[in-house]
């Protein structure tokens, strides 16, 4: 006994009177003058190995004691936990070098100062709703599956019966593909296996439409927890499905308005079709463009980068299930529109020279007063021309020419390293066209907008009709998808908010960017803009976004994991059509470009409202919207544009409460413009006789 004493003792003694305690050492990289690529080394000492390392780095896994990709100028926190439960916590940050990396460490900030507020969760605050995603099941499915898999696999023995409780890496079935090869499946969590797949039967074929559109139709066994399991990001910290503030803000009003004007958004549709085609356009009316001319400027505000970029990013997060949501939030945006685009032409103030000055910083101002509220109609107006402003010099502008350069290089290797001369090019065409005033802008947009469109439009359906035999599995997960979701996708709700807020924040209804150009139509009467401006969401939702949708659903392409954005879009029609990337980065460019030259009157109006309404004034805002179209293609700007394209939803605060006040005006207008309507008092023009 007394030697097995010794013997421990002489075992412990070093470990107790020689052990050291836990210290760690950072090395800090920053290897380029590029934005967001630096990298932080610890290397961790004493204590008692291994070590884990939970980073604020979201995207570094517990296990990595290097964090890359981090933003220079920022602290990032790292805690170093040892195998006997002791920590030490460090703070190391990258140093700035060159001046975008400046730019891009401080307004990272401001970023996520500006996202606090508008994506912060009001329910999950309250208690109401757990952002927080919980698995109750882990999915098992054919290894090494992706969606461009060309093979068949069957379920060939089952090792594990059904209801067997299954540890981690413990077999549970042998499956076989087509040339007969045997796969041996080890069940990739613990719990309780359920059998999916019978003995015999076909897990997948990807000579099946069915199974090429259905979510998971890989997956062949589940594992049920025996309780909840928490997913979580690689660093450690809990996945969650929030619902912004912002989204809520936004369709709240789209139902209120909605209702508020007798379902506007319907029962308007075919009266606002026939304003576009020019059916009760009036020459002798105030104004500068007719109302297709105005309905395209805004259309080309809108259709842009979220059309594509977004909604891939929208389905690929919310699954199939999206699709749906997003057609409902844009068809309660035409409402919105409508309340808007009355007002704008309602409180528009036109100068003996023609010039017309219109939009939310006129009706929040004089719509305002009129209501003994002067003091908060200029408040309201003022920060709302001032995001306006913030919003067209980054969002509507350096975004635009940022991502339309990265889409054109990607497909034209010949541009690469040549965002400057990019910039050159394109600011002298958005210039050609801006300088001329909105009836230029009108002009190059009532032309542009649907040759874009159209070869968009003809392309997706191209692709959908390649594909007509899946129609009934896409549209089957759509319906499921919506209404079914599964806990990974954030479940019903965590599906309809991601439809909800790519809706919002493509159409930008609510916003009352739209209001400034319909403030320039020529009419007598406002509710006809009104209508005309309904039909924006239905063009950039219901059609745009949903073909888009349809485009990575018939193909598959919804279940691709590590692509997003506009590559995810592109992949998807180049699966079908090989050539067809490149018409794509070439519509992107209009897309960016029609946005450009819309959002530059749109921040020309604010500009003006704050600064005076002298020629001189617009064209120093002009001057300076071209030298941002060239730094945003030649320079990576990062939380900067991502500030400015914040500033962009931040501007519904202001504009929807004013909609809120003066709802009831616009229920009078309409009202007494459908009496004109129905007693064929409006101006008509003549048809032509046969």
């Amino acid at each position: 006994m007394k030697k097995y004493l010794l013997t421990l003792f002489i075992t412990l003694f070093p470990v107790l009177f020689f052990a050291q305690d836990l210290d760690i050492k950072g090395d800090i990289v920053n290897p380029s003058e590029a934005i967001n690529d630096g990298v932080i080394v610890v290397t961790a000492s004493g204590g008692v190995a291994p070590y884990t390392y939970r980073w604020s780095d979201q995207n570094t896994p517990l296990s990595s004691n290097k964090a890359m990709g981090l933003t220079e100028g920022v602290p990032y926190t790292v805690v170093v936990t040892d195998s006997n439960g002791d920590t030490k916590t460090a703070v190391y940050t990258v140093k700035t070098g060159a001046i975008t990396e400046v730019f891009n460490g401080t307004m990272t900030p401001a970023v996520a100062a500006l996202g606090a507020i508008l994506f912060w969760d009001p329910f999950a605050a309250i208690g109401v709703y757990d952002p927080v995603v919980y698995a109750d099941e882990k999915q098992i499915g054919v290894p090494d599956w992706t969606n461009e898999v060309e093979n068949k696999y069957t379920l060939k023995q089952w090792l594990k019966p059904e209801g067997a409780q299954v540890s981690k890496d413990v077999p549970i079935t042998i499956i076989t593909d087509k040339e007969g090869k045997e796969i041996i499946v080890n069940s990739s969590a613990q719990g309780t296996l359920k059998h999916l797949t019978a003995e015999g039967k076909v897990i997948y074929n990807s000579d099946n439409s069915k199974h090429v559109i259905e979510q998971g139709a890989h997956n062949f066994a589940q594992v049920i927890y025996d309780e909840p399991v928490v997913l979580t990001h690689p660093n450690g910290d809990p996945l969650t499905k929030p619902i912004p503030f912002i989204v809520i803000w936004l369709v709240v009003g789209a139902v209120f308005f909605t209702i508020r004007m007798g379902f506007i958004n319907f029962r308007g549709f075919k009266h606002a079709i026939d304003l576009a085609r020019g059916k009760y356009d009036d020459p002798s009316a105030p104004g500068q463009v007719t109302h297709f001319q105005a309905l395209a400027t805004a259309v080309s505000g809108t259709v842009g980068l979220g059309n594509i970029a977004g909604v891939a990013v929208a389905v690929s997060v919310g699954g199939a299930g999206a699709t749906f949501w997003m057609i409902v939030c844009g068809l309660l945006g035409m409402s919105t529109k409508f309340v808007e685009c009355t007002l704008g032409v309602k409180y528009r103030d036109i100068l003996p020279d023609g010039r017309v000055f219109g939009g939310p910083m006129n009706y929040l101002r004089y719509g305002l007063e009129k209501r003994q509220m002067k003091g908060l109609g200029k408040v309201l107006a003022g920060l709302f021309a001032v995001l306006a402003v913030g919003a067209s010099f980054g969002g509507g502008n350096m975004f635009q020419a940022n991502q339309s350069f990265e889409q054109m290089a990607g497909q034209f290797p010949v541009l690469v390293g040549n965002g400057f001369w990019f910039g050159i090019i394109t600011a002298i065409l958005v210039g050609v066209v801006i300088i001329g005033g909105i009836s230029s802008i009108a002009k190059v947009t009532g032309k542009v907008v649907p040759i874009m469109a159209s070869i968009y439009i003809v392309a997706a359906l191209a692709v959908i009709i390649m594909n007509i035999q899946n129609v009934g599995p896409a549209f089957a997960a759509i319906y499921d998808g919506a209404f079914s979701a599964s806990a990974l996708k954030g479940g019903v709700i965590g599906v309809l908010v991601v439809g909800f807020q790519r809706a919002a924040f493509s159409n930008e209804a609510g916003v009352g960017s739209a209001a400034i150009a319909h403030s320039t139509a020529k009419t007598n009467h406002p509710p006809s803009e009104g209508f005309v401006a309904l039909l924006e969401p239905f063009i950039d939702t219901v059609v745009v976004c949903t073909l888009t949708a349809l485009v990575l659903i018939f193909t598959g392409m919804h279940e691709v994991e590590g692509l997003a954005g506009a590559q995810l879009t592109s992949d998807a029609f180049g699966s079908q059509i090989s050539w067809f990337p490149y018409v794509l980065a070439v519509a992107v460019f209009l897309f960016a470009f029609s946005t450009m030259i819309s959002w530059s009157y749109y921040g020309m109006r604010a500009w003006t409202y704050l600064f005076g309404k002298s020629k001189k004034i617009e064209f120093i805002y002009k001057m300076l919207f071209l030298v941002f179209v060239v730094i945003g293609a030649s320079v990576s700007l990062g939380a900067v544009l991502d500030f400015s394209d914040m500033m962009i939803l931040a501007m519904s605060f202001p504009n929807i409460i004013g909609l809120y006040i003066m709802s009831k005006e616009v229920k009078f207008d309409l009202d007494a413009y459908i009496v004109k309507l129905k007693a064929n008092l409006l101006y008509k023009k003549q048809e032509p006789n046969n």
